[in-house]
């Protein structure tokens, strides 16, 4: 019995040794036992994904390995901390805003403070990638029809476009690969077959079917170089424009006219064809011949943006409504035949391989009147989406993200994403949403955001 009492008392002396031994190095990491642990404050009181955030009050302790910090439920990384102040980073997702400091010893909890007040939370854009597999291993490709979560990757992406009468369906052409539909409503990638061996553009009538044009980009001179799918068929049917045209790259419709027009590679020129009088005729030569040139028409159809795929450059061309064509272009920014990366206005912006292009509506231009629309495009050898605004300034949008190029990353648009030649590009206005062809990646990456 003795023994007993005294193995008892020794286990209560060790571990009151223990917990002071404990309380001691506590303090040591300036945290005190004794006292409370309280968030008083922080700054600032509004923020997105990736901002700085100070949270202050007493008693945090200065070991950073001994402080869970939560916001809005989602694990925030702390910078620092020296026990009145709390540095961290905000996280994504963190949309109810309330501010959560746990103290550890160990993985036990031993004190816990919130925040009274709660940050307000922005959300903000950010890519994330939308459909497709990425393979580290280019020889593990699988091109495939599937569901959303199981539908291979994509190559030659060229030109992204939704449907006009259907929002719940999304095309692209892969010029000489596979041709898709993604279907939103049935969750579903698959081929959409063309018969044709090459197709490079995808583009709608304004009649009442809307029906489908599709380019075939081919290299003679004695073949129909567009074709209409019929709606009413389901689009399985097509039909030729009567009209031989070799390596035709861009092509748009007049969204009040309703002509096509289309660009011929070797010849170096812009023709129109009238549906109503089948007549087809020059519009303008091209400054250079041999070189793909994609076309973007202005939602109001009073001009379009004429791309120099191989020429680094982008030129305006204005509609005249009373011949019903359009007139001589010019520059309106980058520099003809000179490739580079820099923002800037006009002719001191400089662009790499520039490829599609989506007319955006911007709300911002409202109150100021004028044109309200920013052009989006993909600076595909930049590996960035590039923005472009009426009064010809063009600056990133999105890509080489942590000061790089190429690669495959998702988040913030400047700081953290990257695309490896992006070539293609569309605006979903109902899902308020961009679709990039990431082409080097085989995905279609999205931007949006947060959900």
């Amino acid at each position: 019995m003795r023994w007993r009492i005294r193995w008892m008392l020794f286990a209560l002396i060790a571990l009151s040794l223990s917990q002071c031994k404990q309380e001691e190095l506590l303090l040591e990491e300036g945290y005190d036992p004794s006292m409370p642990t309280v968030i008083t404050d922080f700054y600032p009181k509004q923020g997105s994904v990736g901002n700085n955030l100070v949270i202050y009050g007493e008693n945090f302790g200065n070991d950073v390995a001994k402080i869970k910090l939560t916001i809005g439920g989602k694990p925030a990384k702390i910078i620092g901390v020296k026990n009145n102040s709390l540095y961290c980073i905000i996280p994504e997702g963190a949309y109810n805003g309330d501010i959560k400091i746990s103290i550890l010893d160990g993985n036990q909890q031993i004190a816990q403070a919130i925040s009274k007040e709660n940050l307000s939370y922005t959300r903000k854009l950010l890519v994330s990638t939308f459909l497709g597999k990425y393979y580290q291993v280019a020889t593990d490709f699988q091109e495939k029809e599937g569901p959303f979560n199981d539908c291979g990757a994509f190559k030659g992406i060229t030109w992204l476009t939704m449907d006009p009468k259907n929002p719940n369906q999304l095309y692209f052409t892969a010029d000489v690969n596979s041709c898709r539909l993604i279907d939103f409503e049935k969750k579903y990638v698959s081929y959409f077959r063309t018969d044709l061996d090459r197709v490079s553009i995808m583009n709608w009538r304004i009649d009442g079917n809307q029906d489908m044009i599709l380019s075939h980009n081919h290299s003679s001179d004695t073949k129909y170089g567009n074709y209409i799918f019929t709606r009413e068929s389901n689009f399985l049917q097509k039909k030729a424009i009567e009209v031989y045209a070799r390596g035709v790259n861009g092509t748009m419709i007049h969204p009040q006219n309703g002509e096509l027009y289309y660009s011929r590679y070797r010849a170096g020129d812009i023709r129109r064809y009238d549906f109503n009088t089948k007549e087809d005729k020059l519009v303008f030569s091209n400054p250079f011949s041999a070189v793909a040139v994609y076309m973007v028409m202005h939602p109001s159809g009073d001009y379009a943006y004429l791309v120099e795929y191989e020429k680094h450059y982008i030129m305006r061309t204005d509609y005249d409504r009373a011949t019903k064509t359009f007139k001589i272009p010019y520059t309106i920014c980058g520099a003809a035949g000179t490739a580079g990366y820099a923002d800037g206005i006009g002719t001191n912006a400089r662009l790499n391989s520039p490829v599609q292009g989506v007319f955006v509506k911007n709300p911002e231009y409202a109150a100021s009147g004028g044109d309200q629309y920013d052009f989006y495009f993909c600076d595909k050898a930049n590996h960035a989406i590039r923005t472009l605004t009426p009064q010809g300034r063009v600056s990133t949008f999105a890509g080489r993200g942590n000061n790089g190029t190429s690669g495959y990353v998702d988040g913030d648009l400047r700081t953290e994403a990257r695309f490896n030649n992006p070539q293609a590009i569309t605006y979903d206005e109902t899902r308020k949403c961009f679709y990039i062809g990431d082409t080097g990646n085989w995905l279609i990456r999205k931007i949006a955001k947060e959900e």
